[in-house]
C-alpha cells in the first residue's frame, strides 16, 4: 500500500505524545540501571566487572540488532511491534525480580528488555518520520528526550521502592509500569491509503511474459526442459515395469490416458521450467545487491573522514558510557555518606543530557558553526572530565562533573548532522546502520573494562583515567581527519553503476 503524505500535524501530535512516553517508559529503568547495580552487587557478591554486563547489554543490545530491528519494523509495522515489544520490555523486568544468579540476569534484564527497547526505538522513530516531513526535525527531537527525562525520573523511583518494597518489588512495579507500553502502541495508526488497489498476483502462467525482457529466457528454458525430458523419459521407463501391477488396474479407472499423458506433461514441464528460471534470476539479483552493498561499505569506509567517525563512536561510547551506569557506585567507594544526597547523581545526568540535547541540537543550526569541531569539542571536553572524576572525592564535586558528563552526552543530538555532512543524505541511512552498530558495541564492552579495572586495582582512579584516554584519543583522531578541510571531506561517494537487469527484476517482483 502506498503512504499518504505526511500531515506534519494532525494526529501526528498524538504519535509524538506516545512515542515520547513509550521512550520514557522503556528506556528509563535500563538508563538508571545504576541504582539496580549497587543492588546486585550485594545480593549476589559476583565482581563488578561481571555485573555491570547487565546494564551494558541493556543498553548495547538493541543497538547490535538493529538491522533485525529495521526488519521487524518494515514487515510487521510499528504498532504490531511496539505492542510486542512492551510484552517484552515489561516481561523481562517482572522476570529479572525472580532471577536466581547474575547469569539469569543477564538473559532477563540484559537481552530479553535491550532486545524490547532497541524494537520501541526503531518503532517510534519510523512512524514519527512517516507522520512529519517538514518538521521531522521537531518531532524527533521531541521524542529523544523521553529517554532523558526517563533517566532522571526512574534513578529516583527505582531508588525510593527499592527502600520500600526492596529490589524484587521495584522490577515488579517498574515491569507493571511498562505495560503502559501497551496503551500507546494502540494509538500508533499506521499512514496508510485504504482505497490502494492490492497488488496483481503473479501466476505461474504470467511469467513468459512479465520477465520477457531477458535475452537469455528463451535458451535458459530450453536447457530446462531438455534436463525435464530426460527426467520424464526415466520415469515413464521406470513406470512401464509396473505394468502388470497397480498400472494396469489404474489404466481401467481412466477412459482417455492418451490425452492425460500428453497434455500434463508438457503444462507441468513449462511451469517448473518457467519457476526455475525465475528463481535463478531472483539468485543473481540477491547477489548482485550483496555485492553492492559490499561496494557501498568499502566505499564509505574511504572516507577518512568517515573511518575517523567510526573509531571515535566506538571509543566515545567505550569510555563515556560507564559514567551512568557506575557513577552511584563511585560516590560509595569515594565514601560520600547518603545523607549528603540531595539528587541522585544519575538523575543529574540525565536532566543534563536533556538540556545538551536541545541546546547543541540549536548550536548545529546556525551556519557559522561547523558541526564536526562541535562534535570534536564535546568530546574533548568529556575526556577531560572523566580523568577528573578520581579528583573528586564530595558529593559538590561529583555532582557537578555528573551535570558536565550529562550535558556533552547530548551530543548525541548532533551525530546525525555529522554523519549526513560526512557521507551525504543519501548514504545516511547505510551509514548511521554501521556506526550505530559499533555505538552498541561500545555500549555493550564499557562498564564491564571499567568494572574489571575495579577488581583488579580496587579503585576507580585507573579505570577513569583509562575512559578518558579512550574519549580524547577518538576526539583527537577525528579533529586530525578533518583539519585539512571540511569542505574536501565533504564530497559525496560515487554511486555505483545500476546493472540492468537488476532494476528490472525488482520493478516486477
Amino acid at each position: 500500500m502506498e503512504l499518504k503524505k505526511s500531515p506534519d500535524g494532525g494526529w501526528g501530535w498524538v504519535i509524538v505524545l506516545v512515542s515520547f512516553f513509550t521512550q520514557f517508559l522503556c528506556y528509563g529503568s535500563p538508563l538508571a540501571v545504576g541504582v539496580l547495580y549497587i543492588e546486585w552487587l550485594d545480593a549476589f557478591g559476583e565482581g563488578k566487572g561481571k555485573t555491570a554486563w547487565v546494564g551494558s547489554l541493556a543498553s548495547g543490545v538493541g543497538l547490535l540488532a538493529s538491522p533485525v530491528c529495521s526488519l521487524c519494523v518494515s514487515s510487521f509495522g510499528a504498532r504490531t511491534v511496539t505492542i510486542f515489544s512492551g510484552f517484552m520490555v515489561a516481561g523481562g523486568l517482572m522476570l529479572s525480580s525472580f532471577a536466581p544468579n547474575i547469569y539469569f540476569l543477564f538473559f532477563s534484564y540484559g537481552i530479553v528488555v535491550g532486545l524490547g527497547c532497541g524494537l520501541l526505538y526503531t518503532a517510534t522513530v519510523t512512524i514519527t518520520c512517516q507522520y512529519f516531513d517538514d518538521r521531522r526535525g521537531l518531532a524527533l527531537g521531541l521524542i529523544s528526550t523521553g529517554s532523558s527525562v526517563g533517566l532522571f525520573m526512574y534513578a529516583a523511583l527505582q531508588r525510593m521502592l527499592v527502600e520500600f518494597y526492596g529490589l524484587d518489588g521495584c522490577l515488579l512495579i517498574v515491569g507493571a509500569l511498562a505495560l503502559n507500553i501497551l496503551a500507546c502502541g494502540s494509538l500508533m495508526r499506521p499512514l496508510q491509503s485504504s482505497d490502494c488497489p492490492l497488488p496483481k498476483k503473479i501466476v505461474p502462467e504470467d511469467l513468459p511474459d512479465r520477465y520477457s525482457i531477458y535475452n537469455e529466457k528463451g535458451k535458459n528454458l530450453e536447457e530446462n526442459i531438455n534436463i525435464l525430458d530426460k527426467s520424464y523419459s526415466s520415469e515413464e521407463k521406470c513406470k512401464s515395469t509396473l505394468a502388470n501391477g497397480d498400472w494396469k488396474q489404474e489404466s481401467l479407472l481412466h477412459k482417455n490416458p492418451t490425452v492425460t499423458h500428453t497434455k500434463e506433461p508438457e503444462t507441468y514441464k513449462k511451469k517448473v521450467a518457467e519457476q526455475t528460471y525465475f528463481c535463478k534470476q531472483l539468485a543473481k539479483r540477491k547477489w548482485q545487491l550483496y555485492k553492492n552493498y559490499c561496494g557501498e561499505t568499502m566505499a564509505l569506509f574511504k572516507n577518512k573522514v568517515f573511518s575517523a567517525l567510526f573509531i571515535a563512536i566506538l571509543l566515545f561510547d567505550i569510555g563515556g558510557f560507564p559514567p551512568s551506569l557506575l557513577m552511584e557506585d563511585v560516590a560509595r567507594s569515594s565514601n560520600v555518606k547518603e545523607e549528603e544526597f540531595i539528587m541522585p547523581l544519575i538523575s543529574i545526568i540525565g536532566i543534563m543530557t536533556v538540556v545538551g540535547k536541545l541546546l547543541l541540537g540549536i548550536l548545529a543550526d546556525f551556519k557559522w558553526i561547523n558541526t564536526l569541531y562541535l562534535y570534536v569539542a564535546t568530546l574533548i571536553i568529556m575526556g577531560l572530565a572523566l580523568c577528573a572524576i578520581p579528583f573528586a572525592k564530595s558529593y559538590v564535586t561529583l555532582a557537578l562533573l555528573s551535570g558536565i558528563l550529562g550535558f556533552l552526552t547530548g551530543n548525541w543530538s548532533i551525530f546525525p548532522y555529522v554523519t549526513t555532512k560526512t557521507v551525504g543524505i543519501e548514504k545516511l541511512a547505510h551509514a548511521y546502520g554501521i556506526l550505530m552498530f559499533f555505538a552498541g558495541l561500545g555500549n555493550s564492552l564499557g562498564p564491564p573494562i571499567v568494572g574489571w579495572f575495579y577488581d583488579w586495582t580496587q579503585t576507580y582512579d585507573i579505570a577513569f583515567y583509562f575512559s578518558g584516554f579512550c574519549v580524547l584519543l577518538g576526539g583527537f583522531i577525528l579533529l586530525l581527519a578533518a583539519l585539512p578541510s571540511w569542505d574536501t571531506c565533504n564530497k559525496q561517494l560515487p554511486k555505483p553503476a545500476p546493472t540492468t537487469f537488476l532494476y528490472k527484476v525488482a520493478s516486477n517482483v
